[in-house]
């Protein structure tokens, strides 16, 4: 939607914050965050999370020590003036950002782009580099130093050496302190963390498990946070937070909402909300947090769903989400759930709009087959057979850059963002999009278009294609006229 200048404003992000990046992936980073978010609160702090990339679990993990929601940041999806305005959105008096993989890697091996370090360029957030220090002596500071000298505009602030002993961080600090002011480096060296016997965040093969499944992990989290308190120097964190800058940000006065959620009326003429079924349960909970406020920015009211509990889908629902996840830990209980089987076949087959991504995609095909190579009925709307294959199919960003559909309503997809991470492959993926990586020369067939439906394995960062998800909405008005 446009906007005439009358209608444009600025502010400032204001906000204290820093973010955790590290050296590589395995560094500890989430459950640093984590401590360092539960010791924020028990200092009387409100802070607010947030997770740079395309995470679905570890903001799962931030919302279990702030109560609250963590939103994304991931420039490969949004430019540098919405990633501000997500920073600027929260309500907390501080944040915290986690950062993903390596502090430079992103979509581009050639450069920063789609990298935590471009958000942290982008938003002026310094940057704590946690580092693992396991099993390693003087290697680890060569590799600290040349980290820092890809720092071209001094955003790493900080240093927090991860898996390593009180007796070795004594006799390293001093000598690192030294090193890195000679070398012309003016990042301080915050503390450490040792390892913590007892906690672990395990990983399966989309990342680690889900908060739910660790017991005790509050209480594991309060003991992390003590300890972060006596090995690492938080009162300069603090200080270092004062230390963000305050880009501006470019944000719009008036309503959002455009043609395509303008009309909020029945046959009658009488309100009536209009209603998104959404997908939400253990098996079922991989959403983008802007994704969903998205939508109800744009007046959408959504209805959450248990494809596991509840027997069928909400009433009066003008269309479906169904989101990504774990379905393949529940295959048992969601294939013998057949009324709620039978109620999403019934709605889709309506032609109910409907939007599918990967383990929601999976949930309606005929079968799908698990590791130990037993197969389940699901919901069988898309014709065809899932099966675990033990390895990634495709992985990363990807684009949807060309539709064979010549529907203005898919074709408004084409341009759509978003990423693929699944160990399932189905025979019948779809060939109504093309496809691309970003930055490769790289292309595949992709997604499935029936009865309404958008079903396939990327997930979507709807911000990188708003004229689609308002031409969702549309189809959902003009489908519950003649429903």
């Amino acid at each position: 939607m446009q906007y005439s200048e009358h209608e444009k404003s600025r502010k400032t992000v204001k906000k204290p914050r820093v973010m955790l990046a590290a050296s590589a992936s395995g560094s500890g980073k989430t459950l640093i965050t984590c401590a360092l978010l539960k010791a924020l609160k028990n200092r009387g702090l409100v802070p607010d999370a947030f997770k740079c990339g395309p995470d679905y679990i570890d903001p799962m993990f931030h919302r279990t020590m702030t109560g609250k929601d963590s939103r994304n940041l991931d420039p490969f999806f949004s430019d540098g003036n919405e990633i501000r305005r997500i920073i600027a959105s929260g309500e907390g008096d501080c944040a915290v950002l986690e950062g993903v993989m390596g502090i430079y890697d992103g979509a581009d091996i050639g450069s920063f782009r789609g990298s935590c370090y471009e958000v942290a360029l982008e938003s002026e957030t310094p940057v704590i580099l946690l580092v693992n220090a396991a099993r390693k002596g003087r290697t680890l500071l060569s590799e600290i130093k040349g980290i820092l000298g890809e720092d071209q505009k001094g955003c790493i602030k900080g240093l927090i050496l991860n898996q390593i002993s009180a007796s070795f961080y004594a006799s390293l600090k001093s000598v690192l302190e030294k090193e890195l002011k000679q070398a012309g480096f003016g990042t301080a060296v915050l503390g450490y963390m040792p390892v913590l016997s007892g906690l672990h965040l395990d990983s399966r093969h989309l990342g680690l498990v889900l908060p739910d499944e660790i017991d005790d992990l509050p209480g594991q989290m309060e003991e992390a946070a003590k300890v972060l308190e006596q090995s690492v120097d938080v009162d300069r964190i603090l200080k270092l937070m004062d230390m963000a800058g305050r880009p501006e940000i470019e944000c719009t006065t008036g309503d959002i909402t455009d043609h395509a959620a303008a009309d909020r009326t029945d046959h009658a003429g009488k309100d009536a909300p209009l209603i998104l079924g959404v997908a939400y349960d253990s098996a079922f909970c991989f959403y983008y947090r802007e994704n969903l406020d998205l939508l109800a920015r744009k007046g959408v009211k959504l209805q959450f769903f248990s494809p596991l509990r509840d027997q069928s889908i909400p009433e009066h629902v003008s269309g479906l989400l169904l989101g990504g996840g774990y379905p393949e830990l529940y295959l048992k209980a969601l294939s013998e759930n057949k009324s709620m089987l039978d109620s999403v076949r019934g709605a889709i087959g309506s032609g109910i709009p409907s939007l599918a991504e990967c383990g929601g995609f999976m949930y309606l095909h005929d079968t799908i087959t698990d590791a130990s190579g037993k197969t389940y009925r699901m919901a069988g709307a898309v014709k065809g057979a899932c099966r675990y294959t033990g390895h990634l199919v495709r992985f990363g960003y990807l684009e949807l850059l060309s539709s064979t559909m010549p529907d203005q309503y898919y074709q408004s997809f084409v341009g759509m963002r978003g990423h693929e991470f699944h160990y399932y492959e189905s025979d019948a993926c779809g060939d109504s999009f093309v496809a691309g990586k970003p930055f490769k020369d790289r292309k595949w067939n992709c997604m499935v278009t029936e009865k309404n439906g958008l079903w396939g394995f990327p997930h979507f960062y709807y911000g990188s294609d708003p004229e689609a998800i308002d031409r969702f909405i549309q189809k959902m008005l003009d489908t519950r006229k003649v429903l």
